[in-house]
């Protein structure tokens, strides 16, 4: 029906927005199968149900052999290096396990401190080949999983039309088909190659060392990093309590956009610690939201935001809640955030701006429903304010004494941004072609096993050569832990960040509290939604296309 009504004259003569509504809407019914015969869709079906199922078991078996993992250490001598946080944090862990001395997982917050800081290379070796084998063995052996995902994958796309999986993921993404995203790929990995291979020679320097093994690498990072400039985490953080932080986060989208955000303490919250405020422009109210920033036991740790009500023609107001989970503050002190914590809330605000602002009157198509690949330039831009001395005067300021972040504080703070910044390049994009390889070249009908295929392309972008039982795509949750997932889509991460650089640098061009600058961010892309082809939001903004080169230039490669 709803194709036949698509030939219509009356389709025909539908508005722009309404017409990209129908497109849109056609071409998911397409990509879910509406167009096969039945025995298609019963293949389709079948396929869906199979992925579903093996992926949530891949899942599982990650979750597993994760948890399966421990390293306990009783002598206190072979904790050296280990930061105190850490430390208090591995001894809670064995307590909680009812085992003595100090207890190590495979878990983040456990395994990066430990990676990072053991003087014990015997012990990050140990965690090391623990977390590359994952899930490589029984009971939890993902290999057999991942190779029928691909066929899996590779036979739904082919049944739908599509040459490859990837072309099918990303037809309505800004990438559109797997080779434009991979061309991305290639071109940002070209480019980063020579500062890749002068980083790992330093490091290797610094090291004392001819090479160095993969549980040395971050260790020796680590050290580096604090000989080169001395930045101690913990002294910024007096410069960034909470109150400020949001104060200043709220000052610089008021200056850019034009709105006013005040406290709203009429409104009802579902915590005594959650703040309620309210959105406006001039005389109108545009959204209500509400900041939830610390822990509580019946709270998911991370950070978020969540649009609880999206604006449109028949409810021009939004409402939304931007999470957080901050240290709380104590007797002595107020809520106090390190800077990646600042970056987050400013992270967050952005979500929230693009949700509140928008100004489609259709809700599919408002706010943050936009294509995969777009929908963090509104966030990841608010981040660059973060780094800037005009927007850092606005709240940066010791809470105690008043006293503005030091400029010593801020050059140190600033010259580390970029250190090793190739090697973290180079290993979001060893995902992302990996990523791509695996869901355009791969034939999973093939005699080759997909963790050898994937290896050289995992070694060209590695610090340092790859152990024999290297099985990281065992463990890739991103792309094997759901029936999509960022499946295709990993380059997205480095997509966005070039997306933000290049926007950003309008700013710098014009000034970065430019209000006419900030007007027309907000006209072509918050207030946009996806009223038009993402593509199209970025180039009236920008006055051109995505220019990748932007990227390469704030992370110091070019």
């Amino acid at each position: 029906m709803l194709h036949a009504y698509a030939a219509t004259d009356e389709a025909k003569a539908l508005d722009p927005l309404r017409k990209r509504l129908l497109d849109k809407t056609l071409a998911d019914f397409r990509r879910a199968g509406a167009e096969l015969d039945e025995a298609g869709k019963e293949r389709l079906a079948a396929i869906d149900v199979e992925l579903a199922e093996i992926t949530l078991k891949y899942s599982q078996n990650v979750l597993d052999a994760t948890n399966a993992f421990e390293l306990v250490v009783e002598d206190e001598a072979r904790v050296a290096g280990l930061p105190p946080s850490a430390k208090q944090a591995a001894r809670e862990s064995a307590e909680r396990a009812g085992k003595p001395g100090w207890r190590f997982t495979l878990q983040a917050p456990s395994y990066v401190p430990a990676i990072s800081h053991l003087d014990d290379r015997a012990l990050r070796e140990q965690l090391y080949r623990g977390f590359i084998r994952r899930a490589t063995v029984a009971p939890w052996d993902n290999r057999p999983i991942v190779r029928r995902v691909l066929a899996l994958r590779r036979e739904k796309a082919r049944l739908l039309g599509f040459a490859n999986f990837a072309d099918l993921v990303l037809e309505d993404r800004m990438a559109k088909r797997g080779a434009d995203a991979r061309a991305f790929v290639q071109r940002l990995h070209a480019r980063t190659t020579a500062a890749f291979a002068a980083e790992n020679a330093a490091l290797a320097q610094f090291a004392g060392q001819t090479e160095l093994a993969p549980w040395d690498v971050p260790y020796w990072a680590e050290k580096q990093r604090k000989a080169l400039y001395d930045l101690d985490d913990e002294a910024l953080k007096p410069y960034f309590p909470l109150e400020a932080a949001l104060g200043g986060a709220f000052a610089i989208a008021e200056r850019l956009y034009g709105v006013r955000i005040e406290a709203a303490p009429d409104l009802p919250t579902w915590n005594p610690t959650v703040r309620p405020y309210r959105l406006s422009e001039g005389d109108r109210e545009l959204a209500a939201f509400y900041v939830d920033a610390f822990p509580r036991e019946d709270k998911r740790g991370g950070a978020w935001m969540h649009g609880l009500l999206t604006a449109h023609a028949r409810r021009p107001h939004a409402v939304e809640a931007l999470v957080l989970n901050a240290t709380p503050p104590t007797a002595d002190a107020p809520a106090l955030l390190d800077h990646r914590e600042v970056e987050t809330l400013f992270h967050e605000l952005g979500h929230l701006l693009h949700h509140a602002l928008s100004e489609v009157p259709l809700r599919s198509l408002a706010g943050t429903s936009v294509a995969w690949d777009f929908v963090e330039l509104p966030s990841q831009i608010m981040e660059n304010w973060c780094w800037e001395p005009e927007a850092l005067a606005l709240f940066a300021r010791h809470h105690a004494t008043n006293e503005p972040l030091p400029a010593s504080l801020l050059d140190r703070m600033r010259r580390a941004r970029n250190f090793r910044s190739a090697n973290f390049m180079m290993r979001q994009l060893g995902f992302a072609e990996v990523d791509l390889a695996l869901h355009v070249d791969y034939d999973p009908a093939s005699d080759v096993d997909p963790f050898a295929f994937a290896r050289p392309i995992q070694e060209a972008h590695s610090p340092v050569p790859l152990l024999p039982e290297h099985g990281l795509l065992a463990s890739f949750d991103h792309l094997f832990g759901g029936a999509v997932g960022y499946a295709a889509g990993y380059y997205s991460y480095k997509w966005a960040e070039a997306l933000d650089a290049d926007a950003f640098g309008r700013f710098k061009d014009e000034g970065i509290l430019s209000a006419k600058t900030g007007a027309a961010f907000r006209k072509e892309i918050l207030a946009r939604g996806d009223a038009a082809d993402p593509a199209e939001l970025f180039r009236n903004f920008r006055g051109r296309d995505l220019d990748p080169e932007a990227l390469l230039v704030r992370s110091g490669l070019a």
